[in-house]
């Protein structure tokens, strides 16, 4: 059985073959005309993104189970099990815009062990092992230093199509509410390549009215190893039970905790 980091090399590889496969599907002027049309080039890349890393995994790590359901949301039986996103942001993808990734996060007995998101148009490899750090291309993650939520830069969005109403409406009040004391806060797809602005402290904040696993495990993982924090609302740490989601800096947790934890 390799080590975690020769292990983690390992999915790093996988990854990026995935993703690379799927940029060569890439063009940046495709413009889909329906829902149809936007329903059958995700599934497209999807599938040739998701073979690949299911071989590619089974061959390294026999014993985790693919979890498919990219939407699956809750905690998970005791086991390994890989959590995966085979084209994260997938609606940019096929829209022509470069706002997407692949990523993969290891779950042992629900514990996030490892993950890696790769964005092929800029070359870029996140990747975080438990207790062992968060690293960009090998060069280590730290969150940001701002201590004034005055200056701080946080976002949010949706975490599938066809959310409820109740759910948008807790979106649009919790960007009303964190504008009253952030500079700024961005609404946008996917949450992975937000968390991963927090894990390099580009981005100070980002909160989701969600569990969807596939799109919270592998940023996760890369905020904690980086120095920051993963709670629910009221301040509890996340887990895949959590129905909602924060990943900030420790010194604004407390202060978006307090103001988020008031919207139901």
């Amino acid at each position: 059985m390799p080590d975690m980091k020769s292990l983690l090399a390992q999915v790093e590889a996988v990854v990026i073959q995935a993703a690379r496969a799927v940029q060569d599907r890439y063009d940046i002027d495709n413009r889909p005309q329906s829902r149809a049309d936007i329903i059958d080039q995700i599934r497209a890349n999807d599938a040739i993104s998701m073979e690949i890393m299911r071989s590619g995994f089974q061959a390294i790590r026999p014993q985790a189970q693919m979890l498919d359901d990219e939407i699956g949301t809750g905690a998970l039986p005791d086991g390994e099990f890989w959590i995966v996103d085979p084209v994260e942001g997938a609606i940019n993808q096929i829209h022509g815009m470069p706002d997407w990734c692949v990523s993969a996060a290891l779950v042992r007995d629900n514990e996030i062990i490892l993950t890696t998101v790769h964005q092929p148009l800029l070359g870029h490899t996140y990747s975080a092992l438990r207790g062992q750090g968060a690293w960009l291309n090998g060069t280590p993650l730290k969150v940001s230093q701002k201590t004034d939520i005055g200056i701080a830069m946080v976002g949010t969005g949706q975490a599938a199509p066809g959310e409820s109403a109740a759910v948008h409406a807790q979106i649009g009040a919790s960007v009303s509410a964190v504008l009253q004391q952030a500079l700024t806060v961005r609404v946008s797809v996917p949450a992975t390549l937000q968390l991963i602005q927090v894990a390099a402290g580009r981005m100070d904040g980002f909160w989701q009215f969600s569990q969807v696993r596939s799109g919270l495990a592998a940023g996760a993982l890369l905020v904690r190893e980086a120095g920051g924090n993963v709670t629910d609302f009221d301040g509890n740490q996340w887990c895949f039970d959590s129905p909602r989601f924060l990943a900030t800096t420790p010194a604004f947790s407390h202060t978006l905790s307090a103001t988020l934890s008031d919207i139901a």
